[in-house]
């Protein structure tokens, strides 16, 4: 694995028609009771990037906005009313976005996206926040012994180089004629390389802070012959513990299966975590594509604001189910 400073901007364009470059910011106010997160991912060889933003307001409802405004190149995360700025590599960066989100008093309505922008009302939003590491870069790319990319080509892949970074984040979001000073955690991660949604048959993305120096990310992700990479950390007194082992037991709801309450155990070199999710609020949203196989997927990525308690400390952040949909049912809860 390799990480430098110059990871924090564009990377060359790969042959690979589905090559992505993507950045992430999620944050959680808990004064404010307002959290959410914004997505770039371009698509170059595609000729568009995916445009995500997604606002928990404190009275339950989501503001959401997804679009795949047209691109030429890799230059930039900057399209249409979205803009994400590195300040200083690592350690500071800046995400805007000023532009129209519908709002959702339901937000389970977004399984149908059509209607769900049709039936529901539209207003203004404006996003204004800067993003600060409270601990170092983990991740990287991986690379050949001559620290060229590995792995270069049409494979059938999810990303090659990833980094996610524990963060705060201070500013404003307003939504209508509302409008939240803001000064919260988060976390945030780019990425890089061959992406299709329909890579994993189904993950478990968990992240969440507790404040300046307590946090996790726990990952799980598996296949469709059934391995599975266990991934993720703990972020304890200025170090990251890496986590080898970790389970994670869901309590689903409704008859579209959507996560709920999760408990979480966690095993790493110094020790085990057990932690308690409980989700306040959720949206589902929807990708599907062809397979190079020919097979027709529709992916869920039912994203879970969540309330986290791990030793008797309650912290917040998102809880990230992906799961491909078979019979009208999300593979991973079948399984699980």
């Amino acid at each position: 694995m390799q990480l430098l400073p110059e990871d924090e901007y564009m990377h060359d364009v790969e042959a690979a028609s589905h090559f992505n470059e993507s950045m992430y910011f999620n944050v959680f106010d808990p004064q404010a009771g307002i959290g959410g997160f914004v997505r770039i991912g371009n698509r170059p060889n595609e000729g568009y990037a995916e445009r995500t933003v997604c606002v928990y307001l404190p009275d339950g409802r989501v503001a959401f906005m997804f679009g795949r405004p047209e691109i030429t190149g890799n230059t930039a995360f900057d399209v249409e009313d979205t803009r994400f700025g590195v300040e200083v590599p690592f350690e500071k960066l800046t995400v805007k976005y000023d532009g129209r989100v519908v709002l959702l008093a339901e937000p389970l309505d977004m399984a149908d996206p059509k209607r769900a922008f049709e039936d529901n009302p539209w207003t203004e939003c404006a996003i204004d926040l800067t993003y600060k590491g409270i601990s170092p870069m983990y991740g990287g790319q991986l690379v050949n012994d001559d620290g060229s990319p590995l792995g270069e080509g049409e494979g059938f892949d999810f990303a090659r180089g990833h980094d996610e970074q524990p963060v705060a984040a201070a500013g404003t979001i307003r939504v209508g004629d509302d409008s939240w000073p803001i000064e919260g955690f988060g976390l945030r991660d780019h990425s890089w390389g061959p992406r299709h949604w329909q890579a994993p048959w189904y993950y478990r993305w968990l992240t969440a802070n507790f404040g300046a120096d307590f946090g996790f990310v726990v990952s799980r992700v598996v296949r469709r012959d059934g391995s599975q990479h266990i991934g993720g950390m703990f972020l304890t007194e200025g170090r990251y513990d890496h986590i080898t082992q970790a389970e994670i037991d869901t309590e689903w709801e409704g008859d579209d299966l959507y996560h709920r309450r999760l408990h979480i155990r966690a095993k790493t070199s110094r020790g085990e975590w057990i932690v308690e999710g409980d989700v306040k609020n959720l949206i589902p949203l929807r990708n599907r594509r062809t397979t190079p196989d020919g097979e027709e997927l529709t992916t869920r990525i039912s994203e879970g604001l969540t309330r986290w308690v791990c030793d008797g400390i309650e912290g917040w952040g998102l809880s990230e189910y992906l799961d491909q949909i078979v019979d009208g049912r999300p593979v991973g809860a079948v399984e699980d």
